[in-house]
């Protein structure tokens, strides 16, 4: 099932994807639709041809959630970077208190 999220790189005939344009559809108002397709294509139901605009949105949605995820750590880094540096300064307080 995650070989059809986001942009397909092996189809699972085992070939690799390619962009390809079809000249005779059009979307929108440019002419030809793009599209993810095995470069052994045949339309019998076991290769890629997946519209390019699905594969690029489902891409962007996984990027966005990886993207988010390193936010997260980055904040659980700066917390425990704070947390070290309180331990430090309370180990330098310690071994100030014992010179004494």
């Amino acid at each position: 099932m995650d070989a059809q999220q986001g942009i397909p790189k092996l189809c699972p005939c085992g070939s690799i994807t390619k962009e390809v344009v079809d000249e005779e559809d059009t979307y929108d108002y440019l002419p030809g639709k793009r599209y993810f397709i095995c470069k052994d294509y045949e339309n019998d139901g076991l290769h890629f041809r997946k519209p390019w605009v699905m594969g690029m949105q489902q891409e962007v949605e996984r990027l966005k959630i990886k993207v988010y995820e390193q936010e997260k750590l980055l904040r659980e880094c700066h917390a425990l970077k704070e947390q070290v540096r309180m331990l430090h300064m309370r180990l330098t307080e310690l071994e100030t208190g014992q010179r004494r």
